[in-house]
Protein backbone atom coordinates (compact mmCIF):
# COMPACT_ATOMS: atom_id res chain seq x y z
CA UNK A 1 0.00 0.00 0.00
CA UNK A 2 1.07 3.52 -0.76
CA UNK A 3 0.98 5.98 1.38
CA UNK A 4 0.23 9.63 0.09
CA UNK A 5 2.61 12.26 1.37
CA UNK A 6 0.95 15.58 -0.77
CA UNK A 7 -2.97 16.26 0.16
CA UNK A 8 -4.50 15.35 -2.85
CA UNK A 9 -7.20 18.24 -3.88
CA UNK A 10 -10.79 16.38 -4.73
CA UNK A 11 -12.02 16.21 -8.00
CA UNK A 12 -15.85 17.17 -6.93
CA UNK A 13 -15.15 20.78 -6.48
CA UNK A 14 -13.93 20.84 -10.33
CA UNK A 15 -17.07 18.97 -11.19
CA UNK A 16 -19.50 21.44 -9.20
CA UNK A 17 -17.62 24.33 -10.81
CA UNK A 18 -18.02 22.67 -13.89
CA UNK A 19 -21.72 22.09 -13.60
CA UNK A 20 -22.09 25.70 -12.41
CA UNK A 21 -20.75 27.08 -15.85
CA UNK A 22 -22.90 24.92 -17.92
CA UNK A 23 -25.71 27.05 -20.07
CA UNK A 24 -28.72 25.77 -18.60
CA UNK A 25 -27.58 26.15 -14.94
CA UNK A 26 -27.12 29.55 -15.88
CA UNK A 27 -30.36 30.56 -17.85
CA UNK A 28 -32.84 32.63 -17.13
CA UNK A 29 -35.89 31.58 -19.13
CA UNK A 30 -37.72 28.75 -18.25
CA UNK A 31 -36.49 25.58 -19.99
CA UNK A 32 -38.77 22.79 -20.10
CA UNK A 33 -36.71 20.60 -17.25
CA UNK A 34 -37.51 23.52 -14.50
CA UNK A 35 -41.14 22.62 -14.87
CA UNK A 36 -41.10 19.63 -12.16
CA UNK A 37 -42.50 22.30 -9.56
CA UNK A 38 -45.19 25.35 -9.75
CA UNK A 39 -43.15 27.02 -6.72
CA UNK A 40 -39.65 26.66 -8.79
CA UNK A 41 -40.54 27.67 -12.10
CA UNK A 42 -41.77 30.69 -10.23
CA UNK A 43 -38.69 31.45 -8.41
CA UNK A 44 -36.90 30.82 -11.73
CA UNK A 45 -39.30 33.06 -14.22
CA UNK A 46 -38.65 35.72 -10.79
CA UNK A 47 -35.33 35.39 -11.36
CA UNK A 48 -35.04 34.86 -7.57
CA UNK A 49 -31.44 34.38 -6.40
CA UNK A 50 -31.07 30.84 -4.90
CA UNK A 51 -30.93 29.94 -0.93
CA UNK A 52 -29.14 26.98 -0.83
CA UNK A 53 -26.67 25.14 -2.07
CA UNK A 54 -26.97 21.16 -2.95
CA UNK A 55 -24.87 18.48 -3.05
CA UNK A 56 -25.02 17.74 -6.81
CA UNK A 57 -22.93 14.53 -7.03
CA UNK A 58 -25.56 11.95 -7.84
CA UNK A 59 -26.63 14.67 -10.58
CA UNK A 60 -23.45 15.57 -12.07
CA UNK A 61 -22.87 11.55 -12.60
CA UNK A 62 -26.08 11.64 -14.01
CA UNK A 63 -25.44 14.07 -16.73
CA UNK A 64 -22.14 12.62 -17.07
CA UNK A 65 -24.06 8.95 -17.87
CA UNK A 66 -26.27 10.79 -19.89
CA UNK A 67 -24.32 12.99 -21.99
CA UNK A 68 -22.29 9.26 -22.79
CA UNK A 69 -24.71 7.44 -24.15
CA UNK A 70 -26.68 9.77 -25.83
CA UNK A 71 -22.95 10.70 -27.80
CA UNK A 72 -22.40 7.43 -28.63
CA UNK A 73 -25.79 6.44 -29.91
CA UNK A 74 -25.38 9.95 -32.23
CA UNK A 75 -21.87 7.85 -33.11
CA UNK A 76 -22.89 4.42 -34.12
CA UNK A 77 -26.88 5.08 -34.78
CA UNK A 78 -26.75 8.49 -36.14
CA UNK A 79 -28.90 10.18 -33.98
CA UNK A 80 -30.12 13.56 -33.56
CA UNK A 81 -29.33 14.51 -30.02
CA UNK A 82 -29.77 17.38 -27.98
CA UNK A 83 -31.70 19.59 -30.65
CA UNK A 84 -32.52 22.82 -29.34
CA UNK A 85 -36.36 23.85 -29.13
CA UNK A 86 -37.66 26.99 -27.91
CA UNK A 87 -40.54 30.29 -28.17
CA UNK A 88 -41.47 33.17 -26.39
CA UNK A 89 -42.98 31.19 -23.55
CA UNK A 90 -40.29 28.36 -22.96
CA UNK A 91 -37.10 26.28 -24.42
CA UNK A 92 -35.16 23.22 -24.05
CA UNK A 93 -33.26 20.57 -25.31
CA UNK A 94 -34.63 17.50 -27.03
CA UNK A 95 -32.67 14.15 -25.80
CA UNK A 96 -33.53 12.39 -29.07
CA UNK A 97 -35.21 12.74 -32.28
CA UNK A 98 -35.81 9.98 -34.65
CA UNK A 99 -37.15 11.02 -37.71
CA UNK A 100 -39.09 9.14 -40.33
CA UNK A 101 -37.57 8.45 -44.00
CA UNK A 102 -39.71 10.95 -45.75
CA UNK A 103 -38.70 13.61 -43.25
CA UNK A 104 -34.73 12.73 -42.56
CA UNK A 105 -34.59 12.70 -46.79
CA UNK A 106 -35.08 16.16 -46.93
CA UNK A 107 -31.54 16.61 -44.24
CA UNK A 108 -27.98 16.33 -45.68
CA UNK A 109 -27.20 12.81 -45.57
CA UNK A 110 -24.65 13.56 -42.63
CA UNK A 111 -27.67 14.16 -40.31
CA UNK A 112 -29.67 10.95 -41.54
CA UNK A 113 -30.15 8.46 -38.84
CA UNK A 114 -28.64 5.02 -39.82
CA UNK A 115 -31.99 3.65 -39.97
CA UNK A 116 -35.33 6.00 -39.87
CA UNK A 117 -38.18 5.41 -37.37
CA UNK A 118 -41.71 4.17 -38.23
CA UNK A 119 -43.01 7.62 -37.11
CA UNK A 120 -41.10 10.57 -35.96
CA UNK A 121 -40.80 10.02 -32.45
CA UNK A 122 -39.32 12.44 -29.62
CA UNK A 123 -37.20 10.36 -26.84
CA UNK A 124 -36.58 11.29 -23.26
CA UNK A 125 -33.73 9.28 -21.54
CA UNK A 126 -33.75 8.98 -17.92
CA UNK A 127 -31.46 7.27 -15.86
CA UNK A 128 -32.49 6.20 -12.08
CA UNK A 129 -30.81 4.35 -9.11
CA UNK A 130 -31.73 0.67 -8.08
CA UNK A 131 -33.59 2.34 -5.49
CA UNK A 132 -36.72 3.59 -7.31
CA UNK A 133 -36.49 1.30 -10.35
CA UNK A 134 -39.25 -1.19 -9.50
CA UNK A 135 -40.94 2.12 -9.43
CA UNK A 136 -39.81 3.26 -12.37
CA UNK A 137 -40.89 -0.53 -14.47
CA UNK A 138 -44.33 -0.63 -13.33
CA UNK A 139 -45.57 3.21 -13.27
CA UNK A 140 -43.22 4.44 -15.85
CA UNK A 141 -42.64 8.14 -16.08
CA UNK A 142 -44.16 11.09 -13.72
CA UNK A 143 -46.49 13.11 -13.86
CA UNK A 144 -43.30 16.68 -14.21
CA UNK A 145 -41.78 14.00 -16.68
CA UNK A 146 -44.67 13.90 -18.92
CA UNK A 147 -45.15 17.11 -18.98
CA UNK A 148 -41.43 18.03 -19.40
CA UNK A 149 -41.68 15.67 -22.97
CA UNK A 150 -45.06 17.22 -23.94
CA UNK A 151 -43.14 20.54 -23.80
CA UNK A 152 -40.67 19.06 -25.91
CA UNK A 153 -42.76 17.34 -28.49
CA UNK A 154 -45.35 20.64 -28.55
CA UNK A 155 -42.53 22.73 -29.61
CA UNK A 156 -41.35 20.48 -32.19
CA UNK A 157 -45.11 20.31 -33.83
CA UNK A 158 -45.84 24.21 -33.69
CA UNK A 159 -42.36 25.61 -34.75
CA UNK A 160 -39.87 23.23 -35.13
CA UNK A 161 -36.41 22.97 -34.31
CA UNK A 162 -34.87 26.50 -33.32
CA UNK A 163 -33.32 28.72 -35.77
CA UNK A 164 -29.62 28.60 -34.01
CA UNK A 165 -25.64 28.06 -34.94
CA UNK A 166 -25.24 24.35 -35.49
CA UNK A 167 -28.81 22.94 -36.38
CA UNK A 168 -29.78 25.04 -39.48
CA UNK A 169 -30.78 22.67 -41.31
CA UNK A 170 -33.18 21.13 -39.12
CA UNK A 171 -35.01 24.31 -38.37
CA UNK A 172 -35.08 24.82 -42.02
CA UNK A 173 -37.52 21.60 -41.79
CA UNK A 174 -40.42 23.49 -39.98
CA UNK A 175 -42.52 21.98 -38.06
CA UNK A 176 -42.64 18.43 -37.34
CA UNK A 177 -45.19 15.83 -37.54
CA UNK A 178 -44.02 14.17 -33.85
CA UNK A 179 -46.16 11.05 -33.82
CA UNK A 180 -44.74 8.73 -30.63
CA UNK A 181 -43.40 10.09 -27.39
CA UNK A 182 -40.58 7.51 -25.98
CA UNK A 183 -39.58 7.30 -22.49
CA UNK A 184 -35.99 5.06 -22.38
CA UNK A 185 -35.02 4.45 -18.42
CA UNK A 186 -31.55 3.57 -17.57
CA UNK A 187 -30.75 1.98 -14.27
CA UNK A 188 -27.26 3.84 -13.07
CA UNK A 189 -26.38 0.56 -11.06
CA UNK A 190 -26.80 -1.97 -13.19
CA UNK A 191 -27.22 -0.75 -16.59
CA UNK A 192 -31.06 -2.10 -17.00
CA UNK A 193 -33.16 -0.57 -19.61
CA UNK A 194 -36.73 -0.46 -19.77
CA UNK A 195 -38.66 1.64 -22.51
CA UNK A 196 -41.97 3.65 -21.99
CA UNK A 197 -43.77 4.94 -24.99
CA UNK A 198 -47.10 6.11 -26.04
CA UNK A 199 -48.76 7.95 -28.98
CA UNK A 200 -48.46 11.66 -29.03
CA UNK A 201 -51.79 13.15 -27.51
CA UNK A 202 -51.85 17.21 -28.37
CA UNK A 203 -54.96 17.37 -25.65
CA UNK A 204 -51.64 16.39 -23.36
CA UNK A 205 -49.52 19.33 -25.22
CA UNK A 206 -51.66 21.96 -24.61
CA UNK A 207 -51.86 20.82 -20.57
CA UNK A 208 -48.28 21.49 -20.46
CA UNK A 209 -48.37 24.50 -21.85
CA UNK A 210 -51.49 25.68 -19.93
CA UNK A 211 -48.99 24.62 -16.77
CA UNK A 212 -46.30 26.45 -17.81
CA UNK A 213 -48.68 29.56 -18.53
CA UNK A 214 -50.56 29.64 -15.28
CA UNK A 215 -47.15 29.79 -13.27
CA UNK A 216 -46.12 32.56 -15.52
CA UNK A 217 -49.24 34.58 -14.58
CA UNK A 218 -48.51 34.55 -10.87
CA UNK A 219 -47.64 38.05 -9.86
CA UNK A 220 -45.34 36.75 -7.16
CA UNK A 221 -44.02 33.42 -6.62
CA UNK A 222 -45.45 32.84 -3.16
CA UNK A 223 -48.43 32.22 -4.75
CA UNK A 224 -47.58 28.88 -7.17
CA UNK A 225 -47.95 26.07 -5.50
CA UNK A 226 -46.14 23.56 -3.52
CA UNK A 227 -45.96 20.31 -5.87
CA UNK A 228 -44.16 18.18 -3.00
CA UNK A 229 -44.07 17.79 0.67
CA UNK A 230 -41.20 19.40 1.68
CA UNK A 231 -37.56 18.74 3.17
CA UNK A 232 -37.11 15.63 4.90
CA UNK A 233 -40.43 14.47 3.05
CA UNK A 234 -39.57 14.83 -0.64
CA UNK A 235 -36.19 14.11 -2.01
CA UNK A 236 -36.92 16.78 -4.91
CA UNK A 237 -37.04 19.48 -2.28
CA UNK A 238 -33.85 18.38 -0.39
CA UNK A 239 -31.80 19.19 -3.02
CA UNK A 240 -33.32 22.56 -4.12
CA UNK A 241 -31.97 25.17 -4.66
CA UNK A 242 -34.59 27.75 -3.45
CA UNK A 243 -35.35 25.25 -0.23
CA UNK A 244 -35.17 27.55 2.23
CA UNK A 245 -36.96 30.59 0.37
CA UNK A 246 -39.56 27.99 -0.19
CA UNK A 247 -40.36 26.51 3.28
CA UNK A 248 -38.33 28.67 5.84
CA UNK A 249 -37.80 26.72 9.27
CA UNK A 250 -40.33 24.91 11.49
CA UNK A 251 -42.33 26.66 14.06
CA UNK A 252 -39.36 25.95 16.65
CA UNK A 253 -36.10 24.37 16.57
CA UNK A 254 -35.62 21.16 15.27
CA UNK A 255 -39.17 21.33 14.08
CA UNK A 256 -39.93 20.13 10.63
CA UNK A 257 -40.84 22.92 8.41
CA UNK A 258 -43.94 21.43 7.56
CA UNK A 259 -45.25 22.79 10.95
CA UNK A 260 -45.55 26.11 9.13
CA UNK A 261 -48.25 24.50 7.28
CA UNK A 262 -50.40 24.44 10.50
CA UNK A 263 -52.04 27.93 10.95
CA UNK A 264 -55.07 27.43 13.37
CA UNK A 265 -57.43 24.79 14.47
CA UNK A 266 -58.85 24.23 11.15
CA UNK A 267 -55.81 24.15 9.91
CA UNK A 268 -54.91 20.97 12.50
CA UNK A 269 -58.75 18.96 12.49
CA UNK A 270 -57.99 19.16 8.64
CA UNK A 271 -54.08 17.56 9.58
CA UNK A 272 -55.83 15.19 11.49
CA UNK A 273 -58.18 13.49 9.84
CA UNK A 274 -55.55 13.23 6.71
CA UNK A 275 -53.17 10.85 9.29
CA UNK A 276 -56.72 9.09 10.09
CA UNK A 277 -57.48 8.36 6.95
CA UNK A 278 -54.05 7.59 5.78
CA UNK A 279 -54.35 4.98 8.73
CA UNK A 280 -57.05 3.11 7.75
CA UNK A 281 -56.07 3.08 4.08
CA UNK A 282 -52.51 2.04 5.90
CA UNK A 283 -54.68 -0.58 7.97
CA UNK A 284 -56.42 -2.18 4.90
CA UNK A 285 -53.34 -2.29 2.27
CA UNK A 286 -51.86 -4.55 5.24
CA UNK A 287 -55.00 -6.86 5.07
CA UNK A 288 -55.14 -6.65 1.49
CA UNK A 289 -51.21 -8.22 1.61
CA UNK A 290 -52.14 -10.56 4.35
CA UNK A 291 -54.59 -12.51 2.49
CA UNK A 292 -52.69 -12.65 -0.89
CA UNK A 293 -49.63 -12.87 0.84
CA UNK A 294 -51.71 -16.70 2.26
CA UNK A 295 -52.96 -17.32 -0.79
CA UNK A 296 -49.83 -17.21 -2.38
CA UNK A 297 -47.75 -19.44 0.11
CA UNK A 298 -48.06 -22.51 -1.71
CA UNK A 299 -46.99 -20.85 -5.19
CA UNK A 300 -43.94 -21.73 -7.43
CA UNK A 301 -41.83 -18.46 -8.00
CA UNK A 302 -42.71 -17.10 -11.68
CA UNK A 303 -44.07 -14.18 -13.81
CA UNK A 304 -48.05 -14.28 -13.22
CA UNK A 305 -49.71 -11.36 -15.60
CA UNK A 306 -48.11 -8.36 -14.71
CA UNK A 307 -46.14 -8.90 -11.71
CA UNK A 308 -43.26 -11.24 -10.68
CA UNK A 309 -43.28 -14.07 -7.67
CA UNK A 310 -40.08 -14.56 -5.63
CA UNK A 311 -39.39 -16.24 -2.43
CA UNK A 312 -36.48 -15.42 -0.12
CA UNK A 313 -35.48 -17.21 3.17
CA UNK A 314 -36.92 -19.98 4.06
CA UNK A 315 -33.85 -22.40 3.63
CA UNK A 316 -32.30 -24.62 6.62
CA UNK A 317 -29.28 -24.20 7.38
CA UNK A 318 -27.09 -25.62 10.21
CA UNK A 319 -26.07 -23.33 12.99
CA UNK A 320 -24.27 -23.94 16.71
CA UNK A 321 -25.85 -22.72 19.57
CA UNK A 322 -25.09 -23.45 23.76
CA UNK A 323 -26.16 -26.84 24.62
CA UNK A 324 -27.89 -26.26 27.98
CA UNK A 325 -28.23 -29.30 29.18
CA UNK A 326 -24.42 -30.24 29.07
CA UNK A 327 -23.62 -26.85 30.73
CA UNK A 328 -25.39 -28.09 33.20
CA UNK A 329 -23.65 -31.06 33.21
CA UNK A 330 -20.46 -29.61 33.44
CA UNK A 331 -20.81 -27.48 36.42
CA UNK A 332 -22.08 -30.32 38.31
CA UNK A 333 -18.80 -32.77 37.48
CA UNK A 334 -16.54 -29.66 38.80
CA UNK A 335 -19.12 -29.62 42.05
CA UNK A 336 -20.13 -26.14 41.35
CA UNK A 337 -24.01 -25.98 42.62
CA UNK A 338 -26.17 -24.16 40.45
CA UNK A 339 -29.19 -22.62 41.52
CA UNK A 340 -32.76 -23.99 40.89
CA UNK A 341 -33.61 -21.75 38.01
CA UNK A 342 -29.99 -22.26 36.11
CA UNK A 343 -28.98 -18.78 34.64
CA UNK A 344 -27.55 -19.60 31.61
CA UNK A 345 -25.96 -16.96 30.27
CA UNK A 346 -24.22 -16.22 33.63
CA UNK A 347 -23.39 -20.01 33.44
CA UNK A 348 -21.80 -19.18 29.95
CA UNK A 349 -19.77 -16.45 31.74
CA UNK A 350 -18.31 -18.48 34.19
CA UNK A 351 -17.24 -21.09 32.00
CA UNK A 352 -15.16 -18.48 30.16
CA UNK A 353 -13.77 -16.78 32.36
CA UNK A 354 -12.75 -20.50 34.39
CA UNK A 355 -10.92 -21.21 30.63
CA UNK A 356 -13.43 -24.30 30.20
CA UNK A 357 -14.75 -24.58 26.79
CA UNK A 358 -18.35 -24.60 26.73
CA UNK A 359 -20.64 -27.22 25.33
CA UNK A 360 -21.73 -26.38 21.83
CA UNK A 361 -24.92 -28.30 19.97
CA UNK A 362 -25.05 -28.20 16.13
CA UNK A 363 -28.83 -27.99 15.58
CA UNK A 364 -30.67 -27.22 12.38
CA UNK A 365 -33.41 -24.32 11.60
CA UNK A 366 -35.63 -23.28 8.77
CA UNK A 367 -34.66 -19.05 8.21
CA UNK A 368 -38.17 -17.03 7.90
CA UNK A 369 -39.29 -17.51 3.94
CA UNK A 370 -40.23 -13.56 2.85
CA UNK A 371 -42.09 -12.82 -0.29
CA UNK A 372 -41.42 -10.32 -3.03
CA UNK A 373 -43.01 -8.98 -5.53
CA UNK A 374 -42.22 -6.92 -8.16
CA UNK A 375 -42.78 -5.86 -12.02
CA UNK A 376 -42.43 -8.11 -14.60
CA UNK A 377 -39.35 -7.31 -17.28
CA UNK A 378 -40.59 -7.22 -20.46
CA UNK A 379 -37.41 -6.38 -21.89
CA UNK A 380 -36.30 -3.47 -24.22
CA UNK A 381 -37.01 -2.95 -28.20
Amino acid sequence: MTTLTTKTPSLWPAAHEADARRSRSRQRQLGASDTVCERRAAYILDESEPTDDSDKRAAILGTYLHEGLLTAAKREYGWLIETAVGDDLIRGHIDAVHLDAATARRLPKRLRPKQPADVVTVEDVKTKSLFVWDRVVRYGATEAEIRQVYLYAGLLRSVGFEDRWGQRPLSRLGPIDVQRIRFRFVCRDNGEEHIQEFAYDEAEAQRARWWVELVRSYEHPEQAERDFDGPGLDAICDYCVFRTRCWGHGVRPGAPVQTILIHDDADRAQALAEYVHGHELETQGKKFKRLARAKLDASAPGVYGDNELKWQGGRDVTDEEVDRAAVINRFRELGVDLPTEPDLDRAVALLQEAGIAVPMRTVRRTTARSIKVSPARTGTT
